[in-house]
């Protein structure tokens, strides 16, 4: 059985990939506001911004909230609407 590793060593682990994503995110963002025009009428920028906002905050469940927020409402109906 796997013991439990310690907040450092996960950390130690992830750092690198997560720095890397992280410039990747602030790369897409500037490339957003070199560009011309605007996305202030977009809802997928604003959902790229509010899921910065959600992981910047300190709750548990971050991962959770972003899969949320990026996720279609249950449809109990989805079949009929798939032609299934």
């Amino acid at each position: 059985m796997n013991s439990p590793q310690t907040a450092s060593q996960v950390l130690d682990r992830h750092y690198l990939e997560a720095r890397a994503r992280i410039l990747e995110i602030a790369a897409i963002f500037d490339r957003i506001d070199r560009a011309q025009g605007s996305t202030g009428d977009d809802s997928r920028d604003a959902l790229l911004r509010q899921g910065i906002e959600i992981l910047s905050g300190s709750a548990a469940n971050r991962a959770e909230q972003v899969q949320k927020l990026f996720s279609r409402d249950y449809n109990a109906d989805w079949r009929d609407e798939m032609g299934v």
